[in-house]
């Protein structure tokens, strides 16, 4: 990976939006932001809060976190790992 977070933010690949539901073809504008993805970099933390995520990770985060970035092709998005909700196990 060629972007490092710093601090205590981490990097997260999305999950795909669903693309049909009972048969039905959900067009672009009508898809829901996933609120799940793949932690693929995450930060050292700071020196009052300790990284608790890593790389692989499967984790939830809240509708508005973090920022959305495209690179090489690819959207990420990237947030403070307080954003972060959950981790699934």
């Amino acid at each position: 990976m060629n972007i490092q977070p710093l601090a205590d933010r981490v990097l997260v690949v999305p999950a795909p939006a669903e693309e049909k539901v009972g048969g039905i073809i959900i067009p672009d504008t009508a898809k829901e932001k996933p609120l799940q993805g793949k932690v693929v970099a995450a930060g050292k933390g700071t020196k009052d809060e300790e990284m608790i995520l890593k790389e692989g990770d499967q984790v939830l985060y809240g509708k508005y976190a973090g920022t959305e970035i495209e690179f090489e092709g690819e959207k990420y998005l990237i947030m403070r790992q307080s954003d972060v909700l959950a981790i699934i196990k």
